[in-house]
């Protein structure tokens, strides 16, 4: 299993997503401060992380946060704690984590059910430019 970064979050996406693929890019260009790392929930390493922390992939099909140590965060809240580390006008974002997670969460399992067939899907998982190389952890 790779090795994970000390005192990096890790963010786990879907890799054929080309929503979440997006999402992605613009955490790289907003994360001044170096905070995150990246995996695909596809990946083995993902399936790694989401195994020892008992999140079925299967039932929870979302971006999922995992912060150094065991804590991780999921759907709607996953994305707001996202936004709290990310420069410009990004960071308001993390101003709804004052809304009930029960309604944060049905707006974005509205977008999540629909991200494919709106955003489409990729055959493959998203590959790392050479430059962006070393933040994703496959």
């Amino acid at each position: 299993m790779t090795e994970l970064p000390e005192n990096k979050k890790i963010i786990l996406f879907d890799g054929v997503c080309n929503l979440c693929n997006n999402a992605v890019n613009i955490i790289i260009d907003h994360d001044k401060n170096d905070v995150f790392r990246y995996a695909s929930l596809q990946s083995q390493l993902g399936q790694q992380l989401t195994l020892e922390r008992g999140i079925d992939t299967s039932k929870i099909d979302s971006i999922i946060l995992i912060d150094p140590g065991n804590a991780y965060y999921i759907k709607s809240t996953a994305a707001l704690q996202i936004a709290k580390h990310l420069s410009g006008g990004y960071r308001l974002l993390s101003n709804f984590l004052f809304l009930p997670e029960s309604f944060r969460n049905l707006v974005y399992d509205f977008i999540a059910k629909n991200r494919y067939k709106w955003f489409g899907k990729k055959d493959n998982c998203r590959i790392p430019t050479p430059e962006l190389k070393n933040k994703f952890l496959e």
